[in-house]
C-alpha cells in the first residue's frame, strides 16, 4: 500500500524538475552550485589571473554592471571585463576604418608623388627641347622659365601663389627677352623694355596662347592641388574621427552585451543583434552626425577627380608647357614687324646698338635660328602612358563604398559574427538578461535619435565639440573642391568679376582646352591683376610708374606733340584701324 500511494509521486518530481531545467530560471541551490569552469578559461585565455575568479556560480549582488543573478564574475573581474569591453569596441572601430584610412593616405601618396613627377619632368622636358632648338637663346635666359616651375611647384605645395599673377609675370619676363632678340638691331634699356612688357597685353605678342595656356594649366594645377589636399583632408579626419573615448554609458552598454553572457556562464552566447545595433548607435551618436557633410565630401571627391580624366587632365596641362611656349615665341617672331612698328610708334625709338646698323626687323631675322613648335611625335613623354587614368580609376572605385560610412559604421560592427549573433539567430541570443528574443525597437541614426535608446543613454543636448569641427572641417574642404570643380581657386577669388584670379575667366568653357574639344574659343577677357590678394609673392623688382607710351623714351628722344596727342587720346587697341600709322595685326 506504502508503494502505491508514493509511486504517482515519482512522475510528478520528475516533470517539475524537467520543467526547471528547461525553464531560464534556475533553483537557489542548483545556481549556487554551478560550475563556473568554461568562464575561468575564457577569463585566462585573455590574459587575466584567475586567482578572484569563483570556481562555483556566487550571488551577484555586488555587481554593477551586468544583472545582479548568480553570477561567475568577482566585481574585480566586472571591472576588467568592462575595460575589455571598450577595449574591443575601440578595436572594432579602428579596423572597420581601416580601408578609409589606408585608402587616402596611400591615394594621398600616389597622387601627390605622381604631380610632382609630372612637374618635375615638363621643366625637363622644356630645358631639353628648347637647348636642343634654340641653344644660347635659351641658356642665356633659363631663369625666366625656371621661375615659371618654382612658382608653379610652390602652387602645387599650398603656397599663397595667384597662377594668374605667375603667368602674367612669366609672359611680361619673356616678352621683353623675346623683343630683343627679334630686333637684335637696337639697344633697348631697361624703362624701354618695361614699357614693351607693360602694354603687352593689348599688342598681343603671344597671340592668343597665353590666355590658353593660363586657363589649360590652372584647371588642372587647381584640381590637382584640390585632390592632393582633399585626400590629405580625409585622411585626417578619419584619423580624429576614429580617435574617440567610450563614455561611462556606453561601457556600460558595451559590457552588458559582451561580457555579462560570460559572467552568467554562458560564454559563448552572443548578443542579439539589435541589441548590438542599439548600443553602437548610442555610442557612434556624434560620429553619425558626420554623415551628410561627409557625403557631400566624398561626392564632391569623386567628381574632381573625374574632371582630372577630361578637360583638367594634369598629364596633358603639363605636357603642354613647353609646346605652347614655343607656339607662342613662333607667333611673335612671325609678327615681328608689326609688334615693333607698333612698340616704336608706342614707346618711342630705340637707340642702335653700337657697331651695328640701323636695320628693319625683318631684314636682322633672317639670320636667326627660326623658332618652330613640334609634332606629337616629336613632344617627348612626361609620365608612363595612361598612369594618371589608372590612378582615378582606382581612386574612384575605392570612393564608392566610402558613402555613408559613419552612419552604417554601427550595422558593419555588428554583422561581424564574432561581435553579435546573426540576425536569424533572434531567439537563441543574449538579449541583455538572458538567453532570448530583444524586444525594443532598434533606434535611429545620429544624436538627436539617441533620446529613447534603450540600451545607452545619451545626452543629446550636449554635442561632441570635437564632431562638430570636423563637420567644419568638411565644409571647408568641400566648398574648396566645388570652386575646383569648375576651375576656380577659392583662395584668389575676384568678388567682383565672380571668377578665380587663380583659375580661368567667367563663363569659359571647356571644349576649347585641347585638340578635339571643339572650336570654341572665347574672346580674351584676362581678371584685374590684384597684388594686395598675393603678399607672399615678391614684387617684381623694376618699379612701374606710369605709361611709357606717353613718355620720351630713356635715350631723351622726343616725340612730336602730334605723336603725343595721338596716343594719348586714341587707346593702343584702336591702332591696328589707323592703317597709315601702324599696320594691321595678323
Amino acid at each position: 500500500m506504502d508503494t502505491r500511494l508514493s509511486f504517482p509521486r515519482y512522475p510528478l518530481l520528475v516533470l517539475l524538475c524537467a520543467v526547471a531545467a528547461l525553464s531560464g530560471t534556475r533553483s537557489p541551490v542548483a545556481a549556487a552550485g554551478r560550475s563556473c569552469s568554461d568562464t575561468r578559461q575564457v577569463y585566462s585565455e585573455k590574459g587575466y589571473s584567475t586567482g578572484t575568479a569563483p570556481l562555483t556560480q556566487i550571488s551577484g549582488e555586488h555587481l554593477r554592471l551586468c544583472p545582479q543573478d548568480y553570477t561567475c564574475c568577482s566585481s574585480q573581474m566586472e571591472e576588467t571585463l568592462a575595460l575589455q569591453s571598450e577595449r574591443d569596441f575601440l578595436k572594432a572601430v579602428e579596423d572597420n576604418s581601416q580601408f578609409l584610412l589606408t585608402t587616402f593616405t596611400q591615394r594621398h601618396r600616389r597622387f601627390d608623388e605622381f604631380f610632382r613627377e609630372l612637374i618635375d619632368l615638363s621643366e625637363k622636358s622644356m630645358n631639353q627641347m628648347f637647348t636642343k632648338t634654340y641653344g644660347r637663346l635659351f641658356t642665356q635666359n633659363a631663369h625666366v622659365f625656371q621661375e615659371l616651375f618654382v612658382e608653379l611647384r610652390r602652387y602645387y605645395s599650398g603656397g599663397s601663389v595667384s597662377l594668374t599673377e605667375v603667368f602674367s609675370d612669366f609672359w611680361s619676363r619673356l616678352v621683353e627677352r623675346v623683343f630683343s632678340l627679334v630686333n637684335p638691331q637696337y639697344q633697348f634699356s631697361e624703362d624701354y623694355l618695361e614699357c614693351v612688357s607693360k602694354h603687352a597685353e593689348q599688342l598681343q605678342p603671344f597671340g592668343d596662347v597665353p590666355r590658353k595656356l593660363r586657363v589649360q594649366v590652372s584647371r588642372a594645377f587647381i584640381a590637382a592641388r584640390a585632390l592632393s589636399q582633399g585626400l590629405a583632408t580625409g585622411r585626417d579626419i578619419v584619423n580624429k574621427a576614429t580617435k574617440l573615448t567610450a563614455d561611462s554609458e556606453c561601457v556600460r552598454g558595451l559590457m552588458r552585451q559582451w561580457y555579462c553572457p560570460l559572467c552568467r556562464g554562458m560564454p559563448s552566447l552572443r548578443p542579439c543583434h539589435s541589441l548590438c545595433l542599439n548600443v553602437m548607435k548610442g555610442c557612434l551618436a556624434n560620429q553619425a552626425d558626420l554623415d551628410t557633410e561627409w557625403n557631400n565630401f566624398i561626392d564632391v571627391l569623386y567628381q574632381v577627380s573625374e574632371k582630372l580624366e577630361g578637360p583638367f587632365n594634369m598629364e596633358l596641362a603639363a605636357d603642354s608647357i613647353s609646346v605652347k611656349v614655343s607656339e607662342a615665341i613662333m607667333h611673335m617672331q612671325e609678327n615681328s614687324v608689326s609688334i615693333s612698328t607698333k612698340v616704336f610708334q608706342g614707346c618711342g625709338n630705340p637707340r642702335p646698338a653700337p657697331g651695328r646698323s640701323k636695320r628693319s626687323p625683318k631684314e636682322s631675322g633672317g639670320n636667326r635660328r627660326p623658332f618652330r613648335t613640334y609634332s606629337p611625335e616629336e613632344k617627348p613623354t612626361t609620365a608612363a602612358g595612361t598612369n594618371l587614368d589608372r590612378l582615378v580609376t582606382e581612386l574612384k572605385e575605392r570612393l564608392r563604398p566610402m558613402r555613408s560610412f559613419w552612419v552604417s559604421l554601427p550595422h558593419t560592427i555588428c554583422n561581424d559574427e564574432k561581435v553579435a549573433a546573426d540576425v536569424t539567430n533572434e531567439d537563441r541570443c543574449w538579449n541583455g538578461q538572458t538567453r532570448g528574443r530583444y524586444l525594443p525597437d532598434v533606434t535611429g541614426d545620429g544624436l538627436v535619435s539617441q533620446i529613447n535608446n534603450p540600451e545607452v543613454e545619451v545626452d543629446i543636448a550636449r554635442p561632441d565639440v570635437r564632431t562638430r569641427q570636423l563637420i567644419m572641417e568638411l565644409r571647408v574642404v568641400t566648398n574648396k573642391l566645388r570652386h575646383a570643380q569648375s576651375g576656380q581657386d577659392m583662395d584668389f577669388m575676384d568678388s567682383e568679376e565672380g571668377s578665380g584670379s587663380g583659375g580661368v575667366d567667367n563663363g569659359e568653357r571647356y571644349n576649347d582646352d585641347w585638340p578635339g574639344y571643339g572650336p570654341y574659343s572665347p574672346p580674351y577677357n584676362k581678371p584685374p591683376r590684384n597684388p594686395a590678394s598675393n603678399p607672399a609673392k615678391p614684387p617684381r623688382v623694376r618699379e612701374r610708374n606710369g605709361s611709357k607710351w606717353n613718355r620720351n623714351n630713356s635715350h631723351g628722344r622726343i616725340k612730336s606733340a602730334a605723336s603725343c596727342l595721338t596716343f594719348s587720346l586714341v587707346p593702343l587697341l584702336s591702332l591696328p584701324l589707323v592703317v597709315t600709322v601702324a599696320p594691321m595685326w595678323r
